[in-house]
């Protein structure tokens, strides 16, 4: 295979590079964001607070084009807080529609799991189909158009939990820890260098076309057969009789097959390749399935999670 031109990539790792200058400890975070941006998918971030979950995804908007908005969910939030509502004219005897923050090219959602079911259902729809149902009318998102969710693990009174068909919907799920002690004081120092440095102009976004370019040219990256049936046989361990079996209840759906292929896709081209490799299906494994799986009861009893058991396929499964 031959190596990808490095201007065709330019302006999404001149992207990347900006969003990670304002960040510390957070180069996956930041190439996990990219990659489904360029993937068309939307992503699920669970952390303790403080990590700089919101940062990371206010400075990714600030470099795409078209508007952003941020939703803080509580459990008194309704679905037309977040899709928009039908509102009387009396002027003109009629009702208009107000689009609400999910008409957006980058919305924020902040703690999902506090948003009650009725909410976390209305934003199924917008993320599975990029558009709204109000009124009997479907309205088209903007496209792009992506859903990047945070959601707090620490804390569980006055929570929904996500259900498994939301979660489904996830292209990437995110796992943050808290950063080590080298990690901190590079935090530190950032932050104090921001606090008495002078305001920098923004940078220029990105432009649509470029996005548009970026998506066209990562649909192109070839998946060798092998690297495909590599894919398939990661997800047939979840299955019956595959090697994690015993503790699975539900096991990974083939959205979650074509998830991690597109997944791959992007990273590659990110690497300036247009060809996958192992070693991208490796690295992005865990967070594009983990999620999509629901450990049984004996598994959970035994502290077993979604990520340990995929961490256990990728020991079993090789690439060849």
């Amino acid at each position: 295979m031959t190596q990808l031109e490095p201007i065709t990539a330019d302006p999404v790792t001149r992207l990347a590079a900006d969003v990670a200058s304002g960040l510390v400890g957070h180069e996956r975070l930041v190439e996990r964001l990219v990659i489904a941006l360029l993937a068309g998918g939307h992503v699920l971030l669970e952390g303790p607070p403080g990590i700089a979950k919101t940062r990371a995804v206010k400075r990714l908007a600030a470099h795409l084009p078209g508007s952003h908005a941020r939703i803080q969910c509580t459990p008194d939030l309704l679905p037309s807080d977040l899709t928009g509502t039908q509102v009387y004219r009396a002027e003109s005897g009629s009702f208009d529609f107000v689009p609400g923050p999910v008409f957006h090219t980058l919305v924020l959602v902040d703690e999902i799991n506090r948003a009650p079911p009725k909410v976390q259902s209305a934003l199924l729809e917008a993320m599975a189909e990029g558009q709204v149902t109000s009124g009997g009318i479907t309205r088209p998102l903007p496209d792009p158009f992506m859903v990047v969710a945070t959601q707090n693990p620490i804390e569980h009174e006055g929570t929904f939990p996500l259900p498994e068909a939301q979660m489904d919907r996830f292209l990437l799920h995110l796992s943050l820890d808290m950063p080590d002690a080298e990690t901190e004081r590079g935090i530190l120092d950032l932050v104090e260098a921001e606090l008495a440095a002078p305001p920098t102009a923004r940078a220029l976004p990105i432009a649509l076309d470029q996005i548009h370019a970026a998506r066209e040219a990562v649909a192109r990256v070839h998946l060798a057969p092998a690297l495909k049936d590599f894919i398939v046989r990661l997800v047939m361990a979840t299955r019956p009789g595959g090697a994690v079996a015993q503790w699975v209840e539900h096991p990974v759906s083939p959205r979650g097959t074509l998830a991690l292929a597109a997944a791959v896709r992007a990273r590659a081209w990110l690497q300036g390749r247009d060809h996958g490799l192992p070693e991208d299906v490796e690295a992005l494994t865990q967070d594009a399935l983990a999620h999509r799986l629901i450990p049984n009861w004996q598994a959970l009893s035994e502290g077993r999670t979604g990520r340990s058991l995929i961490a256990d396929v990728l020991r079993e499964v090789r690439p060849w």
